[in-house]
């Protein structure tokens, strides 16, 4: 459990430094140079993720709580959403329009989806970990930025080429979570 906690950790403070400790940031760069730094940050993920992983899997899961079955459906839906949130962020769409992060809140939405279906500890601990990253992650980041600076909204075809990527990824990953994850859906 050690390591799964000191990954979240690990992942939480590398991913603070932009928004929380600008001034760490900037003086990495001066000193490693832009690639240096982006090269030192994502060797950070990496290890965080690695850590993690690893935590999780040599965690033995004991049962804190436990949901009724009625609430699988529901996790799945908001997976859903989570998914099109997550790819929302990587191009135009109407949805910036309503929500200023919609990558960090499908992590919160990934978050309570996943802790709606799992009561473990093990489960507590890391989705209800990334999900307070996250939920801290947008505080800090609408601090730093400022006011809301809404972006026009795209075309049609634009929106729903985006939509399909999102829902083609989310049954992918549906169908590839035993392996990724190693727990079937089923």
């Amino acid at each position: 459990m050690e390591m799964l906690v000191f990954g979240i950790l690990l992942w939480s403070l590398v991913h603070f430094v932009p928004s929380l400790a600008l001034p760490v940031k900037k003086g990495c760069i001066s000193l490693l140079g832009e690639n240096g730094y982006k090269l030192i940050f994502s060797a950070i993920v990496i290890i965080s993720l690695g850590m993690i992983v690893y935590g999780w899997r040599h965690t033995t899961p004991t049962m804190v709580y436990a949901m009724p079955l009625f609430v699988k459906p529901i996790s799945l839906i908001l997976m859903v959403v989570a998914f099109v949130l997550f790819g929302a962020a990587n191009y135009q769409t109407r949805i910036k329009s309503f929500i200023r992060h919609p990558q960090l809140m499908s992590i919160i939405i990934w978050s309570i989806a996943h802790l709606l279906v799992n009561g473990d500890n093990r489960s507590i601990v890391l989705f209800g970990g990334m999900g307070i990253w996250a939920m801290i992650e947008i505080i800090a980041i609408n601090r730093r930025d400022g006011a809301w600076v809404k972006q026009p909204a795209p075309g049609w075809p634009q929106e729903f080429k985006g939509l399909a990527i999102s829902l083609i990824i989310f049954a992918i990953v549906l169908l590839a979570h035993p392996y990724i994850a190693g727990v079937s859906l089923t």
